[in-house]
């Protein structure tokens, strides 16, 4: 099924072609940017120019709208030539997501026109907000911020309060709501010192005593405004993980291409032969290479019939969603096995920083604890398969 089929436009050549286009400023940029730990500038201004950090989002405000494999592609194009950056196209594109859920009018005075959104948050509600007249005062803590140094606005999910005790909804939960603040309203914390996806300045941000109007706020477990597909209630995570898995896949395959370069001209310590004229590197490359492709096409089928079964509109598209986020969940997990099957191949050759596979390893770590990736996401597909409906959203 193509990327846009149904009722978007089908811009899946365009956005992947753009995304391929950047490829050698990536590679050119990846040292510096694993060197001052976030996006260069210069590449940053390159992603925004060919609206690659806001692909969800809606038309309504000057958006592209697009449909989950055609980010998928273009993820997938951007992280092949760099994790981080790939990662942080990909943060920034479920961020736009969420505007879905905001005033036309509002999402328009956020982006400006033409539409310039760059986003950043978290998707856990790790702040407080009390109501007062026309909005909430805001203090929180975020982590994983990834893309925070060039964001303009930032998504920052709440506990809503009552005196010192949260809200509580008519489930008993504590009543969960997202603030949009102006990136220049928080405070950017210094905390990305890590072992991989190093160029994605993921960091802390901190909000102290920050008004928001309450038409700057939304909760994506609420009805969208917006009544495009990419909106429906029960994709919504599906929509969201996509762009992830594109991620580790990209990974992978920057993975393996990088190591066939590799061993195309190391040897070992053992042997003078070249990597690649060995048996045992061949068979791994192999198996590498069928792993990986078979997991791809499983995202590119379970997707595609989930988006045809909505754009149908199926009474109950349970089991089409169910695989879908299976297949995602099984990529995450694949995409790892493959980059560790080529990296050990190249023996000692791979953890040399000179050779990109040793980034490619440490980036692909890093990304599998998305969550995801979590074993929670097997489980509850595994309910649906067993005729069970599980009691976490979007299913």
């Amino acid at each position: 099924m193509a990327a846009g089929h149904g009722t978007y436009p089908d811009p899946s050549v365009e956005v992947v072609a753009a995304a391929k286009s950047l490829a050698p400023l990536i590679r050119a940029a990846r040292e510096e940017g694993e060197q001052i730990r976030r996006v260069p500038p210069r590449v940053v201004k390159a992603l925004a120019a060919a609206g690659l950090l806001q692909m969800y989002l809606p038309h309504s405000i000057g958006g592209p709208e697009l449909a989950p494999l055609t980010v998928f592609r273009a993820i997938e194009e951007l992280s092949k030539a760099d994790g981080s950056i790939g990662w942080c196209a990909m943060i920034a594109t479920d961020v736009s997501l969420f505007m879905g859920w905001l005033p036309v009018e509002i999402g328009r005075q956020f982006c400006g026109q033409p539409a310039d959104f760059r986003g950043a948050g978290s998707l856990r509600p790790l702040g407080r907000a009390d109501p007062v007249d026309g909005g909430y005062r805001v203090r929180g803590h975020w982590n994983f911020a990834s893309g925070i140094d060039y964001a303009n606005w930032l998504y920052c999910p709440c506990i809503v309060m009552d005196g010192n005790e949260p809200q509580l909804t008519a489930a008993g939960t504590p009543r969960v709501r997202a603030m949009w603040l102006p990136s220049d309203k928080a405070r950017i914390e210094d905390t990305w010192s890590v072992v991989g996806m190093r160029g994605t300045g993921s960091q802390d941000f901190i909000v102290d005593d920050v008004f928001v109007p309450d038409a700057h706020t939304c909760f994506f477990g609420e009805p969208a405004v917006e009544t495009g597909l990419l909106y429906n209630p029960r994709l919504v995570l599906v929509t969201l993980f996509v762009p992830v898995v594109a991620n580790s896949l990209g990974i992978a395959r920057g993975a393996i291409d990088a190591f066939i370069e590799l061993a195309a001209r190391e040897s070992s310590t053992y042997s003078k032969d070249v990597l690649r004229d060995r048996p045992f590197v061949q068979a791994r490359l192999a198996k590498a290479e069928a792993i990986l492709n078979a997991a791809r096409a499983y995202i590119i089928d379970a997707v595609g019939t989930l988006w045809e079964e909505v754009c149908a509109s199926v009474a109950d598209p349970s089991l089409a969603i169910a695989q879908a986020r299976l297949a995602i969940v099984h990529a995450m997990h694949v995409a790892v096995r493959s980059v560790d099957l080529v990296f050990h191949a190249a023996g000692t050759n791979a953890i040399y920083t000179r050779n990109p596979l040793e980034r490619y390893f440490r980036d692909i770590h890093v990304a599998v604890q998305h969550n995801t990736a979590f074993p929670a996401q097997y489980e509850s597909a595994g309910k649906v398969l067993m005729g069970l409906r599980p009691a976490d959203m979007g299913w």
